[in-house]
């Protein structure tokens, strides 16, 4: 269930990141910014997921593209997450699941027959504006670097033209 539709002004949020420094949309303002939601540190998919922004990440950098990661995770595990796979952005925790809430990425999920409350692993583009480019729901972990910076280099290829 998307509350927010391409065009619309992303929600701005203040989170702690894996160094406890503190992060908020707005001070992106006038930069792209891929803010995705995933699951769970140090999971297999959310994993895939962080390993193929990092794998990326040159090219995120060569197009000016901020990467936030949000779970609902504490910052501790972050940390522990970000060490481990040496990752080179941010990864917020929303451990009070506001920012979640917010963006309508929190919900009822079935996994093995059982039914609970998870984050939907979701992503959403944001330009320099501050509005929603494009959302990305049900991500593919292992493709979904590659379709962000193909979407924003097209982005970018018709604000240049």
């Amino acid at each position: 269930m998307q509350i927010y539709s391409p065009h619309s002004p992303a929600p701005d949020f203040t989170l702690p990141d894996q160094d406890n420094k503190t992060h908020s949309l707005s001070d992106y303002r006038g930069q792209w910014v891929l803010l995705y939601f995933y699951p769970k540190d140090d999971t297999p998919g959310c994993t895939k997921q962080a390993l193929g922004i990092k794998y990326s990440f040159p090219d995120f950098t060569t197009l000016d593209i901020h990467v936030l990661g949000v779970s609902v995770d504490s910052v501790a595990s972050h940390k522990k997450f970000a060490v481990k796979y040496d990752l080179p952005f941010p990864l917020l925790a929303d451990t009070e699941k506001e920012v979640v809430m917010k963006y309508g990425v929190w919900g009822a999920q079935k996994s093995s027959g059982d039914e609970r409350d998870g984050i939907f692993r979701t992503s959403f583009l944001i330009d320099p504006e501050g509005k929603i480019a494009k959302i990305y729901e049900k991500v593919q972990p292992d493709r979904h670097a590659q379709e962000v910076l193909v979407d924003l280099k097209a982005f970018t290829a018709t604000e240049d033209g």
